[in-house]
């Protein structure tokens, strides 16, 4: 039988099938190429986009997209110029607000940058049926009444169910009076995120937020937990916060000092000085009370002991928990016989955080790992006890499931050591972050009776962890390199990493990053570096550079964040034998033009005597000579002219400048970038050709 040839083209399928393949794309670049096929692809991408972020000058009204009726949702947080206020630009605000409500008007969802009231009550009538507000500021609140803030969000959107305001800085105080005033809006609201960017609630506010919302079933908070403070969160708050809101899912309770006392007010133990005047028993009460509970913070400042009933208690009473993170917890595993106990009997957790317990041994770890065997994430941060043994156990048990790590601030963890005790999940581990410490860890004494404390089955887990390393050496999977000092690193595939986070203290090199383990990362995209330290009594840099060039090796590198926020010097003039800020700067970035970059954030150090954060010359010049990028984001602010040699990359499509630290500053200098001068930057990098 003669075959006949029919030509079908891909056109050809029908409309709606072809929607749901659009449908299913997420990638914006992609998503823009497709609909540059043909009018009828260009139409099916319009009609079935969803999200939409509008970046550039809000003053050009004509670039407004018509098109994206379809949209839901919206974010209008990173319109430039970043931190204006949004409608102040036009001499019609009102226009320009109706304006982008007829351009999107099936939006539910709005992420938007409100530097002052008035921006809501001409953007909140727009949109009547957002169900989901997010809410950004950085700057100081204005001298208004309470809760005047987002007083046009509750008169006109009645079906509002969430609201965001981890990123919007007002008062505590604002919060509840409001709740209170619309009981409808309070007790329709399923979400409430309200990490404050500089205060903790009180506990008298949380209960009135909680008792005004009886229908939550995710609440974020930041909290006083310190018993020192009048309205501290204790005992008799968690237990009422349980009864207010029983249908809880997600709780993240968070002190005001959790991202900034890792080490302080720590005995070499690990101790905090104080208790948080927290007892087990009513932990127990406050998991009892929450049995929907899925995804669970509790990060204190203090110390609470002898946690591991009240942990037996979540597992029994919250059978649906699948994330725990635990700050300043301590018993949560006592690890004195072969059977699992406390949190280790939690054996449906699928991400587990642990931090700042000083009590968690070797012993503890295993036993963690073998009452939940699926974890997929595991966080361990200032636990002083566990040590390399502990690690390699607890990931060779669970090599199966464990694909994400973090390891920070263990005093016997270093970089080295971290790595080696990851080796069993070297292959599959996506995401992984450890602190660039090289010094050598000497073994604490006590610690070597731990296999003594094993089960049968690990009992020899030193001499399977020597011959595996043997075997892997003998068939050249692993490659040895040694160090100035003459240590030997070992060098091994991590086949899917993906993601890799870095912190490093001020003064430290990355040179021997790759010689620590981590040569050979063919699956790498993205590295986020974070720098910590005073620089302002540190020697001038020995090195000319910080090592950005050894991260050539990974050939897929594409994305970075380079955070020197918490990087302190002098912004102008220094001491004698002290460098300033862009001599450190120029340190920092030296050697970055020669990685294949798209995309950048950066975060400049800053001098906190006079709060800024600006970007230096030398810092503008190395910047540019990045010849690969397309996005560069610098979280701070910089010089007209210094901006201008950012028009030298060919390939640059989305620069910003964005203040987005607290309190940013309120009046830009003469020397800073202001409004007419981001407007005439970004004048001069739309009007180049950009090859694509």
């Amino acid at each position: 039988m003669a075959a006949t040839q029919n030509e079908v083209h891909f056109c050809d399928i029908p409309d709606a099938i072809l929607s749901n393949i659009f449908s299913l794309v997420s990638d914006t670049r992609t998503r823009n190429a497709m609909s540059l096929v043909c009018r009828k692809w260009c139409k099916l991408e319009r009609s079935t986009r969803t999200s939409l972020v509008l970046r550039g000058n809000i003053r050009d009204l004509y670039l407004v997209p018509v098109c994206f009726k379809a949209i839901t949702n919206l974010d209008l947080s990173l319109l430039s110029p970043w931190g204006y206020p949004l409608l102040d630009v036009s001499n019609q605000p009102l226009l320009l607000a109706k304006i982008l409500g007829n351009s999107f008007p099936s939006v539910v969802s709005l992420t938007v940058y409100v530097r002052n009231p008035p921006i809501l009550h001409l953007l909140a009538p727009q949109w009547p049926n957002l169900t989901h507000v997010k809410l950004v500021r950085y700057h100081q609140r204005f001298n208004a009444p309470l809760g005047s803030d987002f007083l046009a969000l509750f008169e006109h959107c009645h079906s509002l169910a969430s609201l965001d305001l981890s990123h919007f800085y007002c008062w505590t105080e604002d919060v509840p009076p409001l709740l209170e005033a619309y009981p409808t809006i309070a007790a329709s609201l399923s979400h409430l995120n309200i990490l404050s960017l500089s205060e903790g609630f009180k506990s008298n506010q949380l209960l009135d937020i909680t008792g005004a919302c009886p229908n939550l079933r995710e609440l974020l908070a930041t909290c006083i937990f310190d018993h020192r403070f009048i309205g501290f969160i204790g005992d008799e708050t968690l237990i009422s916060i349980a009864s207010n809101c029983p249908r809880l899912s997600l709780l993240h309770l968070v002190d005001t000092t959790s991202s900034s006392n890792t080490g302080a007010d720590r005995d070499d133990d690990g101790y905090a000085l104080e208790d948080a005047m927290i007892r087990h028993t009513a932990l127990g009460d406050f998991f009892t009370g929450l049995p929907l509970l899925e995804d669970v913070v509790l990060d204190v400042c203090n110390d609470v002991g002898n946690t591991w009933p009240a942990q037996e208690l979540l597992n029994s009473k919250c059978p649906r928990l699948k994330s725990l993170k635990l700050g300043h917890f301590h018993g949560i595993c006592k690890a004195l016989d072969c059977w699992p106990d406390g949190v280790a009997l939690c054996r449906r957790l699928e991400s587990l955080s642990i931090k700042n317990c000083a009590d968690l041994t070797d012993s503890g770890l295993i036993d963690i790992s073998l009452g939940c065997s699926k974890l997929t994430k595991f966080e361990v941060q200032g636990c002083n006890r566990i040590t390399e043994i502990g690690m390699w156990n607890f990931s060779h048990i669970l090599r199966r499931t464990l694909i994400d790590v973090k390891i920070s601030f263990c005093k016997n963890l270093n970089a080295v050591s971290s790595l080696k005790a990851l080796e069993p999940i070297q292959d599959q581990i996506q995401r992984l972050h450890i602190d660039c410490v090289w010094e050598s860890v000497n073994q604490p004494e006590g610690e070597a009776s731990t296999s003594s404390k094993l089960p049968a089955e690990f009992k020899n887990f030193q001499t399977e962890k020597r011959s595996i390393i043997s075997e892997e050496t003998s068939s050249n999977k692993k490659s040895k390199h040694s160090d100035r000092n003459g240590n030997d690193f070992c060098s091994k595939n991590w086949a899917n990493l993906q993601y890799l986070s870095l912190w490093i203290a001020v003064g430290q090199l990355l040179i021997p990053l790759p010689l620590a383990g981590l040569e050979e990362c063919p699956m790498l995209e993205e590295v986020h570096i974070k720098i910590a330290g005073d620089c302002r009594y540190q020697p001038r840099p020995s090195m000319p550079a910080f090592g950005l060039s050894s991260l050539v090796c990974y050939p897929q590198l594409s994305k970075m964040k380079l955070d020197c926020a918490d990087a302190i010097g002098f912004a102008l003039t220094a001491p004698v034998g002290h460098a300033d800020l862009s001599l450190w700067e120029r340190f920092y970035l030296n050697g970055i033009n020669g990685l294949n970059l798209k995309e950048l954030n950066y975060w400049p150090p800053q001098d906190i005597d006079v709060n800024q954060r600006t970007l230096s010359l030398p810092a503008a010049g190395l910047l540019a000579q990045c010849r690969n990028l397309r996005t560069l984001i610098i979280h701070g602010t910089a010089n007209e002219h210094f901006m201008m040699f950012f028009l030298k990359i060919p390939t640059l499509r989305d620069v910003q400048l964005r203040e987005d630290y607290y309190p940013a500053p309120e009046d830009d200098t003469t020397t800073e970038m202001r409004v007419y001068s981001c407007s005439r930057f970004e004048d001069a990098l739309n009007r180049r050709q950009i090859p694509d």
